[in-house]
């Protein structure tokens, strides 16, 4: 395809715009060197608007705009569940699990599991989450986002990959998570209007100038790409079994994401109070009821303007084709915003867990991210935490061919995988928040079990879908954990979570926002059902 000189230019305007404002916001008073405080929590005073936004630009990637998009091509509106519900789970985060995190001074997922349960849990998934964010998550992000890179501007893929890695690794490695999220409000006014763009262009397209009659035609067209709640018999009812996006499995998914997941909930840790940190989330809520505008619709638009694509991954760069010179510079420059401040965040948390759960743990050494005061080794730690940024992007580089390029659909690649892990780590927080007598055992036997179980359901039934799978090993995993937590004595002193006096009330601006949301997500499946 190619990019005209106006469009690189554009394109090169932003990389240094944005490259400098992150350097700009990573400044440090004379004299003040970073400690693991500001480095990896953005000195724990981020804004709700930093918040809200970069947990958007966070979650919306090349996984979610290229492999949504290709997945609303393959499958239709029903793939937008994902961001509508995400946006009352944020509400559900906002309300019940964020008065406990924040009331404990809770820095990481992992120290949680520790405080709550003991050091062996706090291991185990510190383990498990930096394989998942590695091979999975970090791959996947890049991965895709070489593709989009690849159609558009024409370049070879591998040096896609190594140029979005190697930026995004430069872009926030001096300020941590301050460079990150207080630069994600640009990137995610560039995400949507750069969205919108695409979605006004194929709409008028098909539409013949008319963004209305592009609609009707689309619905026309395809009006099977036009139901929220799929039946059986529908060919991908196995991606989205019909009420379990509403009241079964994808609870699961969507809770452990955004509630019990680093890479997303760090924002919401590193907020100035709990007020801030939940208009935060009601920012970000809001903000998700629009992205099936911007991620979706161009996928289902493909059905009509390029009903032939080899992949349904290339829907949405297929889509870019449309803009015209200059203004695919900028919507070209939006989706690598959306690549980069994903890629950036990632790595972020991937050095936070191992900085502050597996390295300084097994020094034994107490960070001010930890005790709120300033240690020795706080240097030394911050430039290990960039050490190991530099090493997790080298590897998901290297590793992102082989393991997502064959994938068909990776945005469903990547929900299949970490299904087998979701169930265990649902259970584990949510006794650890809201039932005193789960221990550790309990909690290591629900990780444990959420591997084996779903492994063995997908064996034995193989025609479950997979979402329906997250579900009923959910509950065989609950009734695990809470039998062995009964049979198990508890280990004295191992909780010291306190939710006693923790407040679960919102403000009046907290609580009309959320039944706004509600509101909208009623119209929505009312509308498309």
């Amino acid at each position: 395809m190619g990019l005209s000189a106006i469009d690189v230019a554009v394109v090169i305007v932003y990389a240094i715009g944005i490259f400098g404002l992150a350097q700009w916001v990573s400044r440090e008073k004379a004299g003040h060197a970073k400690t693991t405080s500001d480095y990896f929590l953005a000195s724990k005073n981020l804004p709700w608007w930093a918040i809200g936004a970069s947990l958007i630009a966070a979650n919306i990637s090349a996984e979610q705009i290229v492999g949504m998009s290709g997945s609303g091509y393959a499958i239709g509106l029903a793939i937008a569940s994902y961001e509508w519900m995400a946006a009352l789970t944020l509400l559900i985060v906002g309300k019940f699990f964020l008065p406990i995190f924040l009331r404990n001074e809770i820095y990481t997922m992992p120290q949680f599991l520790e405080r709550r349960y003991g050091p062996s849990i706090r291991t185990i998934m510190a383990v498990f989450w930096l394989a998942l964010y590695v091979f999975v998550n970090l791959t996947s992000i890049i991965w895709l986002g070489s593709i989009a890179v690849t159609k558009v501007a024409g370049i070879d893929q591998t040096l896609a990959l190594v140029i979005l890695g190697a930026f995004a690794l430069l872009y926030q490695i001096k300020g941590g998570l301050k460079a990150v999220a207080l630069t994600d409000i640009v990137q995610v006014t560039l995400l949507v209007l750069g969205g919108l763009v695409v979605a006004y262009l194929t709409l008028t397209h098909i539409g013949a100038g008319s963004i209305a009659g592009g609609w009707q035609r689309l619905t026309a067209t395809a009006p099977d790409h036009f139901h929220m709640i799929l039946h059986r018999g529908d060919p991908h009812y196995m991606d989205l079994p019909g009420l379990s996006v509403l009241i079964g499995g994808m609870w699961i998914a969507n809770l452990s994401y955004w509630g019990f997941n680093q890479y997303i909930i760090q924002r919401a840790l590193a907020a100035r109070s709990l007020a801030e940190a939940q208009r935060g989330v009601l920012f970000a809520a809001a903000l998700k009821l629009v992205m099936p505008v911007i991620i979706v619709l161009p996928g289902i638009a493909a059905v009509v303007l390029a009903p032939s694509l080899p992949k349904p991954d290339e829907a949405y760069p297929t889509m870019m084709r449309l803009l015209p010179t200059g203004l695919l510079g900028l919507v070209f420059a939006a989706l690598v915003a959306a690549i980069v401040a994903s890629t950036a965040s990632k790595i972020n948390s991937i050095a936070t867990i191992f900085t502050l759960d597996l390295y300084a743990k097994f020094r034994r050494q107490p960070t001010q991210a930890e005790d709120g005061h300033a240690a020795g080794g706080e240097r030394h730690l911050v430039r290990v935490g960039r050490i190991t940024a530099v090493v997790a992007i080298v590897v998901a580089i290297i590793a992102a061919r082989p393991l997502v390029g064959s994938s068909e659909q990776a945005f469903q690649f990547i929900q299949e995988f970490t299904g087998f892990f979701t169930p265990g780590i649902t259970v584990i927080f949510l006794l650890g928040l809201f039932w005193k007598r789960a221990n550790e055992a309990g909690a290591i036997a629900a990780a444990v079990g959420s591997v084996v179980l779903s492994y063995l359901l997908k064996v034995a039934a193989p025609g479950l879908p997979f979402m329906d799978r997250m579900g009923l090993v959910f509950l065989l995993v609950l009734a695990l954990a809470a039998v062995v937590s009964l049979a198990t004595p508890a280990r004295a002193g191992a909780d010291t979570v306190d939710t006693r006096e923790v407040g679960y009330a919102t403000s009046t601006g907290f609580n009309v926002g959320a039944v706004g949301v509600v509101l909208v997500l009623v119209a929505l499946y009312a509308t498309w059902w």
